[in-house]
């Protein structure tokens, strides 16, 4: 598998999306660190971890396996990357509306930190 170090910032969201779409959780987890921090406020429900915070792959592995074992359906479109010092926001339109990653990079280009980002509900 191709490194993320070496992509430009829409390539790495493109194929982000596009392992979200074949629910391919090793092509997902691909593009981030082995002790990956990430947040969500769907791990609370998810997870059962209240603070919305996980530690480490295996870990938010286990957290999306759950993910996409509920939402078999699951499809994203890509909207919009932007960037940052030393990170990406990822634009998409999921089941839930528009949602966001904020994904903070590490010197091999893969992701330390992930913060996902969900529309309101009404």
């Amino acid at each position: 598998m191709t490194s993320p170090v070496s992509r430009q910032p829409r390539e790495f969201a493109e194929r982000w999306i596009e392992a979200w779409n074949r629910h391919d959780l090793d092509a997902v987890l691909a593009h981030f660190s082995k002790d990956l921090e990430f947040c969500s406020p769907l791990i609370p429900a998810f997870a059962g971890d209240p603070s919305g915070r996980l530690i480490g792959k295996e870990a938010v592995r286990r957290y999306w396996n759950t993910g996409l074992s509920r939402l078999p359906d699951l499809h994203f479109e890509l909207v919009d990357v932007l960037v940052g010092v030393g990170c990406l926001l990822i634009l998409y339109r999921g089941h839930r509306g528009l949602s966001a990653e904020v994904l903070t990079l590490g010197t091999d280009g893969r992701a330390t930190r992930g913060q996902a980002f969900h529309a309101a509900e009404s």
